[in-house]
């Protein structure tokens, strides 16, 4: 498809800015604080992660049918990841995003903390994956 096509990465970009910033507070936040404060930041992240990686899979299907002109782009996260792994578009490895997909799900069902800190736990690679892919898809560098 054409180079000049423009794909709007806005609301992509200020789930990804939020994540960050949050997931930034959750790392350095000071560990005297009260347990139910601390616990309100990690469900914060977990959160933000939820809306960011929405946005990210909307964005990407969208990359996909406009700037790729693919023509047959399913309505679903793991198959977008597969069709955007095929054509060298994410930046680790598919298992990788497959993972994502599924911590995505589980905290949401969830209550007992353990599929909460197992999402926590993914934040850091997530969030690297994000911006590489936010820079492959919007053409920008990342703040």
């Amino acid at each position: 498809m054409a180079d000049d096509i423009k794909i709007d990465c806005g609301k992509f970009k200020q789930s990804l800015t939020l994540l960050e910033s949050q997931y930034h507070h959750q790392q350095t936040l000071d560990h005297a604080l009260p347990n139910w404060i601390q616990e309100a930041v990690s469900e914060s992240v977990t959160r933000r992660f939820g809306n960011c990686y929405d946005c990210l899979w909307k964005v990407l299907k969208h990359y996909l049918k406009i700037s790729l002109g693919l023509p047959d782009v399913p309505n679903s996260p793991k198959p977008l990841f597969r069709i955007a792994n095929e054509n060298r578009l994410l930046p680790s490895d598919i298992s990788q995003w497959l993972i994502y997909a599924d911590s995505r799900i589980d905290p949401s069902h969830n209550y007992d903390g353990n599929k909460t800190k197992a999402a926590l736990d993914l934040m850091d690679a997530f969030v690297r994956d994000a911006i590489a892919l936010y820079e492959t898809i919007s053409g920008e560098r990342w703040l």
